[in-house]
């Protein structure tokens, strides 16, 4: 009989899960025509980077992506994603302690992008947007309430190996939340780069820590990852090559804001270490742009032709829609492979 009612239970939790990611996509898709209205008719266009890191003005980047711009593609469309999650999430009042601490993430960094979009659309300063430093000043601030949260609210001190088990690490844990949200958040950032790309990825990683979450019994967590997931292919049905319209920072930082929650949060605390895989492509590409500035202060010259590394395959001759689905492949595959690993060595429940 507790075979039985188990069986009944997790039937009924898959379900839920189904019903609310449909609903997510279906809610989304209904909302983008009219949020598309608006960025059109006020004409919130997406202004393309003049300088590069160094200063330099950003050749390269002109060439390959100028003419896109050109033809006045909107932005701001992230609140379309994280506006959907956060009324769903807020709706179906899922448990509190598997649901808010990403919802909190995902919508104070969505609001931070926001102001960065704003400032790209008024094209203030050469770089188009809100300086780097600033907003890892912000980012710093959430990220560390984050972790004090974690640490204090939640007793979380340890991270689970794979094949090897915990290792309680004190105190230790604030610092290492803080670096994997500001690494997840800037390797997203960093990835939104070509259409569809980064909606893709996004797609394939909430869809593997919603697996692993729903096989952990966190139900509730894995119906917000795949509520993301449902809102994220109603945003790529129309950011995919040729974009209607781009997502913007205030897209890119909460995906990868929420996505480095997500991880910390999954029970066992395996999410950590197999995040790497889950997000195999953002961080692939941010290695890319360290060697880059590394070879060009250190070497005084270049790794690559552009960083990160999808404009550098842009730059060899590969068609932005090639790069996109080959890297999307990748993903997918790392993706499972963390999944598998996650299942074997997260131990017991």
């Amino acid at each position: 009989m507790d075979d039985i009612t188990k069986i009944v239970t997790e039937q009924g939790d898959l379900l839920r899960v189904m019903i609310v990611g449909t609903i997510s996509f279906l809610l989304a898709m209904f909302l983008t025509p009219l949020w598309t209205t608006v960025l059109y008719r006020f004409k919130f266009w997406k202004q393309a980077k003049e300088e590069t890191l160094y200063g330099s003005y950003a050749t390269v980047f002109q060439k390959l992506h100028g003419e896109k711009h050109q033809r006045h593609i909107p932005t701001l469309a992230g609140p379309l994603v994280w506006g959907v999650v956060a009324l769903i999430t807020l709706v179906f009042n899922f448990t509190r302690s598997q649901t808010y601490l990403p919802l909190f993430a995902m919508v104070a960094v969505g609001i931070l992008g926001a102001v960065d979009d704003w400032f790209n659309i008024r094209g203030v300063g050469g770089i188009k947007g809100v300086r780097a430093r600033h907003k890892m000043v912000w980012l710093f601030l959430i990220a560390a309430l984050g972790a004090w949260w974690f640490f204090s609210k939640l007793g979380m001190n340890s991270v689970h190996i794979p094949a090897y088990g915990d290792i309680l690490i004190g105190w230790w844990y604030i610092p290492l939340f803080i670096f994997v949200i500001l690494a997840v958040t800037n390797a997203v950032n960093i990835t939104d780069g070509l259409d569809g790309l980064s909606g893709g990825l996004l797609a394939i990683a909430f869809s593997a820590y919603g697996a692993l979450a729903f096989m952990n019994d966190q139900v509730s967590l894995a119906i917000f990852c795949v509520s993301i997931v449902g809102a994220l292919i109603a945003y790529l049905w129309f950011n995919v090559y040729p974009a209607r319209f781009f997502g913007g920072d205030t897209y890119a930082l909460s995906m990868g804001a929420t996505l480095g929650v997500v991880a910390m949060l999954l029970k066992n605390n395996v999410g950590v270490a197999i995040l790497p895989l889950i997000a195999f492509v953002p961080m692939v590409e941010t290695i890319s742009v360290l060697l880059q500035m590394f070879y060009r202060k250190v070497l005084k010259r270049k790794l690559f032709l552009i960083a990160p590394l999808h404009h550098h395959f842009e730059a060899l001759g590969w068609p932005e829609t090639k790069v996109t689905m080959r890297f999307w492949i990748i993903g997918a595959l790392a993706a499972v492979m963390g999944v598998i690993i996650g299942i074997i060595g997260a131990g017991p429940n």
